[in-house]
């Protein structure tokens, strides 16, 4: 909490624990901290803020959220272990990120999620996550579900990255021009339609959308009570078919069927997601298709990864196959339900295919502050994505919300680091951990986080 600490100029990254100094200090300017960066009080805030269907849809879970607990079960039965009288002071959050025959230097191991239709959460949706991971040197994964046009969070996310000196200023003199330029992806839910497909992928890489990953594991919605319950699915209200709107192989499919997306928004919306989403199931070949189309466009360098891997014989297809990379996930537990907690199954792929060459296993599911980025990295995941943190941010208060909630998961992974005896994300091990047997029960059913 030094703000004049001399080793700050040593630092590659800004020193972002010094935000928690900078919330501290705001008493003395009479003001107080936007909200409670605590899982449980983003979640209750979120919830106060957002609309019954617009929570609804955040938080609902496949079958009785028996997977959802599993994701986090899997994290408790993981304990960390500090080291102490290590020189930490000057300490790095920043990795070098290595997918295929690509790297990129960014701010900490862990980035924003690619999630679904985020105007039914704040207004400006997916444009004020994307400034926001471009101003704090994030990965920032866009997804075809989206609810702005490709271009504009392109751009949005341009914005941010040119504002990336003055986004370390709020951390003091030593801090600016250290956050690296982190890249956008884009996540490809795969249209039923090959020439809708191509389309996509062209306009992500002309977009600046540097890497694909395709999600394997929703041929269609898992069963989700509440959304059943309330008839609660946006694309059938006539929200979140922008991007389908801007592309020209739609906007065709459209004209053909007589669909005017300003008269009658319900009816385009629907085809759009029927078009991109619903119903089919697609195998080894397409997806393998679908790789050889973005790096035909994006060029072989391109990484295209598999998301949604929980086994690791999956893995093992996917690293024979080609693929760059898999995203250990399971929807947050919003597909199958009873199935094995992310973290656990992390631990199988990383056995599997962690030390293949070219090869990059990264995490998502469950994540809910420091030091599960932490234990994910400790088990072997080279990256880790963030999803419901940052959404409950953005339905508190928009674009402000999503800053403040990344800053504090910075801060808390810059502080972690310190308090661990951990001096960069390189030295982060299983030997910094002590685990427990997969004993699954160990925390209340009803618990939501």
């Amino acid at each position: 909490m030094d703000a004049k600490s001399p080793h700050i100029k040593n630092r590659d990254t800004p020193q972002w624990g010094l935000y928690q100094r900078n919330l501290f200090w705001k008493y003395n300017e009479g003001e107080v901290p936007q909200f409670n960066t605590h899982p449980d009080e983003l979640e209750r805030l979120a919830r106060q803020k957002l609309s019954q269907n617009g929570w609804l849809y955040a938080s609902s879970n496949a079958g009785l959220s028996h997977t959802h607990l599993a994701n986090r079960q899997a994290f408790f039965r993981h304990k960390l272990v500090p080291r102490q009288l290590i020189d930490t002071n000057e300490r790095s959050t920043r990795t070098t990120l290595r997918v295929g025959g690509k790297k990129w230097q960014v701010s900490a191991p862990f980035g924003m999620a690619p999630v679904g239709i985020n105007k039914i959460y704040h207004d400006r949706g997916e444009l004020a996550v994307a400034k926001v991971a471009g101003e704090l040197g994030l990965v920032y994964g866009l997804s075809t579900g989206g609810s702005y046009p490709i271009e504009d969070v392109g751009r949005a996310n341009d914005e941010g990255r040119a504002n990336r000196t003055e986004a370390a200023k709020y951390l003091g003199d030593g801090n600016e021009k250290k956050v690296p330029e982190a890249p956008r992806w884009f996540q490809l839910y795969m249209p039923h339609d090959d020439e809708l497909t191509v389309s996509l992928l062209k306009r992500a890489h002309e977009a600046g959308f540097e890497a694909c990953i395709l999600t394997t594991d929703t041929p269609q919605l898992g069963w989700r009570h509440d959304d059943v319950a309330t008839s609660n699915y946006a694309f059938y209200r006539g929200i979140g078919g922008e991007m389908g709107y801007t592309d020209p192989v739609f906007q065709k499919r459209m004209e053909a069927e007589g669909v005017d997306p300003q008269k009658d928004p319900v009816r385009a919306a629907t085809m759009w997601i029927d078009t991109i989403w619903h119903g089919r199931a697609w195998s080894w070949e397409k997806a393998v298709w679908a790789r050889q189309k973005w790096q035909e466009i994006a060029g072989k360098e391109s990484p295209f990864l598999i998301k949604g891997v929980q086994s690791a014989r999956d893995a093992k297809k996917a690293a024979e196959l080609g693929f760059e990379g898999v995203i250990v996930s399971n929807h947050a537990g919003r597909q199958v339900d009873g199935a094995v907690g992310s973290l656990d199954a992390l631990e199988s792929v990383v056995k599997a295919v962690g030390e293949r060459e070219g090869f990059t296993v990264m995490f998502d599911s469950g994540v809910r502050g420091a030091a599960d980025v932490v234990k994910a990295l400790a088990l072997g995941a080279k990256f880790v994505f963030v999803g419901r943190l940052w959404i409950w941010g953005l339905a508190i208060m928009g674009e402000e919300g999503v800053r403040h909630v990344m800053r504090g998961l910075l801060a808390d992974f810059d502080i972690l680091l310190n308090v661990m005896g951990v001096n960069s994300v390189k030295e982060i091990d299983g030997s910094l951990l002590e685990s427990g047997p997969r004993v699954y029960g160990l925390l209340n059913e009803k618990s939501k986080l």
